[in-house]
Formats: C-alpha cells, sequence, structure tokens
C-alpha cells in the first residue's frame, strides 16, 4: 500500500489545468486526491516540505535509449532508469533499434518487465515500423500495440522506398497508432557527421544538408494527405522544417514534433576542434537554425523537448571524429537544459513544464504530465536555484559522453515521486 502523502508549501505549475501557485498536494493509493486542501478525514504518513520548490508532473521524455536489450556494454535499464528518476523524468519512449529489435511482443514484454522490476521509472516501448528495423516488411503493429507500444517507429533506419513507407503509415492508421518519423533522406545525408556548413568544410568534414530533413519531412507530408496518419517528427534539428510543420498544423494535418535540449544551445561551432562529444545525429546546425527552433517551441509548433539520451561507452568517442558514435548522454541534462531558456527569456517557466510535461504526454496519448485528481502521482520536485556540478558525483547515467562534464549547471531536482513512491531524494550532502 502506497503512503498517504503530504507535499507542503511548495509553488505548485501544472499547465495541463492551468495551475499556478503556492498549494498543498495531497496523494494517497498512488494518485493525486487533492489540491489545495486536504480531503476529508485525510491523515498523512509523510509531509513532503517544498518550500522555495517547483512541483510539477514528472517529466516525459520522447526519446531515450536504455541500450537494453543488446548493448549492456554501454548501458542498461537499471541505471538508465536511475539517472531517469535523478533528473524528475517519470515516463520514458525507448525507440525500437535494441538488439534484438522491439518487432515482437516478446522484446515489448522482457522491456516492461526489466523496468517495473527496477521501478524507478515507467518505460513505453515503441515499436518497429518494418521487421528488423530493414525498411521492407511491415511489423505486426497490431500485436505490438496490444503488448503495450504507445507508437511505432523505424528509429534511424532508413524505408526502402516510398510505397513502403505508404503502406507502413496506412497500417498504422487502420490500428490508430501513431507513427514517429525521425526525418532524414538516407542519400542526402549520405556519410555525414556533421551540418553541412562553415565550420565543418573548415574542419575538412563530410556534412549532412538541412534538405536531408526538409525533404524527408516533406515526403511524409506528402503521403499522410492520403492516409490521415497521425504523424510525430522527432527531434528536429532546422528551421526550413519547423516551417514546413507549422504552415502543415495549419492546414489541419494530423502532425506533431519534438525537439532534442542541446539542439536549442548548441550550434555547429561547437564542434570546433573535433570535439566527438558534440557528434550527434541528427547534426548541430546553425544559429539560426537553434534560434527558428526556440521560436517555434514559442509558438507551440513544437510541442514538447526531449532528451534524445544515447549513453556510450568512452572507447565510441575516442577514435577520429566520423568514426565516433554519434549521440550524448543527457538524461540528466534535460531540465538543466530546459530551464536554461528560461534564464535567457526564451520561455517563461510555465512553458518551460509544459514543454516537459502535458506537451510530451498529449503526444503520445498518455495519462500523465498532469496533477488532476485521480491520476497516477507521477510528480516532480525541484529547486530551480539550485545549481550543481556535472561530474562523477552527480552523474548516474552509465553514459558520460556529454559536452557539459565539469561544467556547473542550474536546476536541480530534489524528489521524483512514481505512483505516490519516492524513487529519488536528494540526500543533504549532495546539494
Amino acid at each position: 500500500m502506497s503512503e498517504r502523502i503530504a507535499i507542503r508549501g511548495g509553488h505548485v505549475i501544472d499547465p495541463s489545468n492551468g495551475i499556478e501557485g503556492r498549494h498543498d498536494l495531497y496523494l494517497a493509493e498512488g494518485r493525486v486526491v487533492s489540491l489545495g486542501t486536504a480531503p476529508d478525514g485525510f491523515t498523512a504518513d509523510r509531509v513532503i516540505s517544498a518550500e522555495g520548490q517547483i512541483v510539477c508532473p514528472g517529466f516525459v521524455d520522447l526519446c531515450a535509449r536504455l541500450r537494453e536489450p543488446g548493448y549492456e556494454h554501454k548501458a542498461a535499464i537499471a541505471g538508465e532508469s536511475e539517472a531517469a528518476a535523478t533528473g524528475g523524468i517519470t515516463t520514458l519512449c525507448c525507440p525500437p533499434d535494441t538488439d534484438p529489435v522491439i518487432d515482437t511482443p516478446a522484446v515489448v514484454n522482457l522491456i516492461r518487465e526489466r523496468a517495473q522490476q527496477v521501478g524507478k521509472t515507467k518505460v513505453l516501448p515503441v515499436g518497429a515500423l518494418t521487421r528488423g528495423l530493414k525498411g521492407k516488411d511491415l511489423s505486426q503493429m497490431s500485436a505490438l500495440k496490444r503488448a503495450g507500444c504507445v507508437a511505432v517507429s523505424n528509429a534511424h533506419a532508413p524505408m526502402a522506398n516510398t510505397l513502403v513507407l505508404r503502406r507502413a503509415l496506412e497500417y498504422a492508421a487502420s490500428h490508430d497508432l501513431l507513427v514517429v518519423i525521425r526525418p532524414e533522406d538516407p542519400w542526402l545525408a549520405d556519410q555525414g557527421c556533421v551540418h553541412e556548413g562553415t565550420t565543418g568544410t573548415r574542419l575538412g568534414l563530410p556534412g549532412i544538408p538541412d534538405a536531408a530533413e526538409t525533404v524527408a519531412v516533406a515526403q511524409v507530408l506528402a503521403l499522410i494527405e492520403h492516409t490521415e496518419t497521425r504523424v510525430h517528427f522527432a527531434q528536429l534539428s532546422c528551421a526550413r522544417t519547423a516551417r514546413m510543420i507549422a504552415r502543415a498544423q495549419e492546414k489541419g494535418a494530423l502532425v506533431s514534433a519534438d525537439v532534442a535540449a542541446h539542439q536549442l544551445h548548441l550550434t555547429e561551432m561547437d564542434i570546433d576542434g573535433f570535439n566527438a562529444m558534440c557528434h550527434v545525429r541528427p547534426p548541430l546546425r546553425s544559429s539560426a537554425d537553434r534560434d527558428a527552433l526556440r521560436t517555434a517551441l514559442k509558438n507551440g509548433v513544437i510541442t514538447a523537448i526531449c532528451s534524445d539520451h544515447q549513453p556510450h561507452e568512452p572507447d565510441a568517442k575516442l577514435d577520429a571524429f566520423p568514426s565516433t558514435e554519434p549521440g550524448m548522454a543527457s538524461l540528466e541534462m534535460l531540465l538543466p537544459l530546459t530551464l536554461k531558456l528560461v534564464d535567457e527569456d526564451v520561455l517563461s517557466l510555465r512553458q518551460a513544464i509544459a514543454l516537459l510535461t502535458q506537451g510530451p504526454a498529449a503526444v503520445m496519448g498518455i495519462e500523465t504530465g498532469t496533477l488532476s485528481a485521480g491520476v497516477p502521482a507521477d510528480i516532480c520536485i525541484f529547486d530551480p536555484e539550485s545549481t550543481w556540478m556535472v561530474d562523477g558525483s552527480t552523474w548516474q547515467s552509465s553514459g558520460r559522453n556529454t559536452p557539459y562534464w565539469g561544467q556547473t549547471v542550474k536546476g536541480r531536482v530534489t524528489r521524483t515521486l512514481l505512483d505516490g513512491r519516492v524513487v529519488f531524494e536528494l540526500q543533504p550532502n549532495r546539494r
């Protein structure tokens, strides 16, 4: 039986209900029971003081690779769930590019059961759009949905051709499944590893033009006019793509989009000196692209910020830049990087929290990202002014491949609750 908990004195922000202010929050049987006034007869087993802190729904991360099964030399569900809880993330979506691929109910069940055993965060598997992610034969989407997949995707793997893509979109639509697209034309991207721009040219690195993303988006937008599929464009990186999606939304297309937190701060200039920690896919683009993505957030075109967490073992980043593996470990940076947008007057605090809670939950159509009475008590409590050093004493993820290592960042989670249980609590000696 879950404890009856009263969270007192916090500044509650719940964008889904338009709530912002000092309120007490009451939890029982793993769910939210009341905000403001205690229910009749409520007696708390535990009182949590949230004075001077923000109380909000737990964060929902639309893209985090946990590396299990198949890549346990990089990370595993246990360690990355701990990192997620440390970062205030209570729900995360796992892309299908595991080994074996998430294209059977057996793999879905394996991941869900392992996450439940750990009990630190809810893991929602995203099923494969095609068998083995080979882009040819469609997966058994109906079976994947019954097993618990919230969406389907081909991750970074290309489709064989546009006919297969159209059939996949039609099949997904027939089962009312969201299709997550990581837009990149494989032929235009070729063997590129950085943005096709001035910095990449100066360093002599093969580039990926922004057209690789815009062409892929245009292709999908043309197809969904015929299929009426719900599509989510994941991890956008360029200005033109944001404008295209905005126009499609204005015309009534069932499309949404997210952006990785690091794309809102870093640019192609950060790869200078062949910094492999900034080797990501899609690549870091120009400052103009970064600013356009920020504008798309403010305007509501992009409704979610994700971590795009990709932990690696140290050796993965120790080769020549083009040979290093792309991606950065970023679960624990999701909150600090989002709050930095508030400090830079890009977003209000309420907007920032909405992009980590209400927005991504709405994309996936899941019952979270809110503090409404009766919903599971997935809650994050954080101090927006607390600073901490990104180093071995604070970092929980097995992957240390982050360009922020050794830097001081602002915004620290003090407690994370999952279904009314405290799954992370910052110890006083670590503050």
